[in-house]
């Protein structure tokens, strides 16, 4: 005989709507209520009618992470494997469930967050990336869906989002180069049409220019973030009449292709070139030698993501408080790859 909220309701002691509460982790059900009709549930061995909930409350207790491009290839990139980690394990906390959806083009995307929310198959979207003039942000904006994105919006200003302040990361770790003796020092970039990208790039400029250090155009290189971009990058810097003595790269993925490029051309990290990164993935510390890099928070961008983007759905009329962009602190790792001056005997 299946089992239905009335018996769980008759067994916890409680009305079928404090039940129906539980499921739906209303605010107002206390913690000992929530556990106790909980564990009733899996005593008897309840299991909630999705379908038919979601027809009731028009809901379906569950939100959408966008790709910004084909998953095989950001699957390769270690940054957003952990940042899914943090909107999943947040999403399952309250109760929700995680649907992953990409696209090779920016069309593809719209066309499937348009699917998948007039469809009411989710109750919302994260956007893992920010780009200029962004057809996506704009339909869900307009159309007035619950989202957050990843990133910093060039055109929406009071949108939610999630973010660090990137050209002050990029500042610091440029900084950190110069105060080690480097007056030539380059950048490797990430697609120019990405937000990040080009605030990086703006914090790089800020702290060579206030140093006064000249910034050459051929000491600026842009790519995807994939290892390859920093491998094709290291034929073109060390066969430069003025190279560079050092490099910020955009992302810790793109570094380790920058490695393995001067590897191959017998060049070694840091006397040859020193090497600062972004994001800091667990790898960067393992790699040889190891690699200085911005900690940007990857866990918690994600994870507060997620929180954010609930809230929303909840509670819909709640204001979230003093400010719709959340920004994650970020701090400099400083490891082998950057410690050595080009003065230094």
């Amino acid at each position: 005989m299946t089992v239905t909220i009335k018996d769980v309701a008759k067994r916890a002691g409680v009305s079928p709507s404090t039940v129906s509460r539980v499921l739906s982790n209303h605010p107002r059900i206390s913690l000992e209520t929530s556990r106790k009709v909980k564990e009733i549930m899996e005593e008897m061995g309840y299991h909630p009618n999705m379908m038919a909930k979601s027809l009731v409350s028009k809901t379906t207790n569950s939100i959408c992470i966008i790709l910004p491009k084909p998953a095989e290839e950001l699957f390769s990139n270690l940054f957003f494997m952990e940042l899914i980690r943090g909107i999943v394990t947040q999403a399952g906390r309250s109760g929700f469930d995680v649907l992953i959806s990409s696209g090779a083009n920016e069309k593809e995307e719209l066309e499937a967050v348009s699917r998948l929310l007039k469809g009411r198959r989710v109750d919302g979207v994260i956007l893992l990336y920010s780009r200029k003039d962004d057809s996506v942000i704009d339909f869900l904006e307009s159309n007035g869906y619950p989202f957050v994105l990843v990133g910093r919006s060039d055109r929406y200003e009071n949108i939610l989002s999630v973010d660090n302040d990137n050209v002050m990361a990029a500042f610091d770790a440029t900084n950190h180069l110069i105060t080690m003796g480097h007056e030539r020092i380059g950048f490797v970039s990430g697609p120019p049409n990405l937000i990040v990208s080009r605030d990086r790039l703006a914090g790089y400029q800020k702290a060579m220019e206030e140093s006064g250090l000249e910034i050459r155009p051929e000491w600026i290189v842009e790519g995807e973030f994939l290892q390859d971009s920093g491998y094709r990058a290291m034929s073109f810097f060390m066969n430069l009449p003025n190279r560079p003595t050092a490099l910020l790269v955009v992302d810790d993925m793109i570094s380790f292709g920058v490695l393995r490029g001067l590897n191959e051309l017998k060049y070694t990290v840091p006397q040859d070139l020193a090497l600062v990164g972004f994001n800091n993935i667990p790898l960067s510390e393992l790699s040889s030698p190891p690699i200085s890099s911005i900690d940007i928070g990857i866990y918690h961008l994600g994870y507060t993501a997620s929180q954010v983007l609930i809230q929303a759905i909840q509670q819909p009329d709640k204001d979230i408080g003093y400010t719709n962009r959340f920004i994650i602190p970020h701090r400099l790792i400083v490891r082998e790859s950057s410690m050595y001056s080009p003065g230094r005997k």
